[in-house]
């Protein structure tokens, strides 16, 4: 990837268009906003997998970014997320989902570069 410098931040051409970043969110996407887009979808993917695996598919899977806490004094950097994943078409119990919830953790490659610096915590539920 190649960043270009613009009036505003820097953008980069991908395959899917132009990603705009920008400190300003009025200009594009905030760094820390891209950060934490890629430890959730990433999260994210994996479970959807990990379910698929098991022949147990959801209809849906959506993640709420419940909290994101930065720290102010060390570079307002990001040092807790919190993720509630809320799961449509299936309901399992809880030890089998805290089973699949620790699979896509170590198979996650975005929750893995950042797990001894950012603290992530995750929750669930499920929805018919």
């Amino acid at each position: 990837m190649k960043f270009e410098m613009t009036e505003n931040g820097f953008q980069t051409e991908t395959s899917y268009g132009t990603l705009q970043i920008s400190g300003n969110d009025e200009f594009g996407f905030r760094p820390y906003q891209l950060l934490i887009s890629s430890i959730a979808v990433c999260s994210g993917g994996v479970m959807r997998k990990i379910l698929e695996r098991k022949r147990i598919p959801a209809d849906n899977i959506t993640i709420d970014v419940k909290e994101v806490y930065r720290n102010e004094e060390k570079a307002n950097r990001v040092e807790k997320i919190h993720l509630h994943f809320i799961i449509e078409g299936i309901e399992l119990d809880n030890e089998k989902m805290d089973k699949i919830m620790e699979v896509t953790d170590n198979n996650c490659s975005m929750l893995q570069s950042v797990k001894d610096s950012i603290e992530v915590v995750k929750s669930y539920e499920f929805v018919k």
